[in-house]
């Protein structure tokens, strides 16, 4: 059972920049889709960013040309950079496969939080 730690969130003034790290407990990046989650308080959980098993990005409207999802392998490390943050980025981000966060809703990490505040 692989599972996922999250790490790199913080306060951020707005039009700042951060590098989120998801560390995985076994070499799999290049078996399955990775996504970046967040969720922000009172709302549902929204897939932000995906990266393929294959090397292809994809990304929500609300951060494309903004976030980038990357990996290193030989890390077993998803990253996720964040540039021209805002407030409405403010949400705690969670990186999980795309299959488990389909088919096992409830197995998920903590997370780490991001804030976009003035």
């Amino acid at each position: 059972q692989v599972h996922f730690v999250e790490s790199g969130g913080g306060l951020v003034q707005p039009g700042g920049s951060l590098r989120l790290s998801c560390a995985a407990s076994g070499s799999i990046f290049d078996i399955y889709d990775m996504g970046w989650y967040r969720q922000a308080p009172g709302k549902q959980r929204d897939l932000v960013a995906v990266l393929r098993s294959r090397g292809s990005t994809h990304y929500d409207e609300s951060v494309k040309g903004r976030f980038t999802i990357s990996r290193d392998n030989g890390k077993n490390t998803v990253y996720l950079q964040m540039n021209s943050l805002e407030p409405e980025d403010t949400a705690v981000y969670y990186c999980n496969t795309l299959a488990r966060a389909t088919t096992l809703p409830d197995q998920w990490g903590k997370g780490t939080q991001v804030t976009v505040s003035s």
